[in-house]
């Protein structure tokens, strides 16, 4: 698999990751669900480009790729499962 298709998956993963923290942690406000997923945004992203330095032409496309899809991805499984849980208790 090539490192930007690798790093497109994990952050589709990592979204998904981040959206069941949320709901473990019991966030209910966007700002803190926000900030949350920010943060995690942030470290794994200096993780991944310290794995990819030497596979990617630049450090930008690690932060870059996979960025809109980490957060649609998180925030449809937040919405989601949120409105799931809290309807039927």
């Amino acid at each position: 698999m090539k490192p930007l298709n690798l790093i497109y998956t994990i952050k589709i993963f990592l979204g998904a990751s981040v959206a069941v923290l949320c709901l473990l942690v019991g966030v209910d406000d966007i700002i803190m669900g926000a900030a949350i997923s920010v943060l995690v945004y942030i470290g794994v992203d200096r993780v991944l480009k310290q794995i990819f330095i030497g596979k990617v032409e630049n450090p930008k496309v690690v932060t870059r790729t996979g960025i809109g899809v980490y957060v649609i991805t998180w925030l449809f499984l937040w919405i989601l499962v949120y409105t799931v849980i809290y309807t039927l208790a």
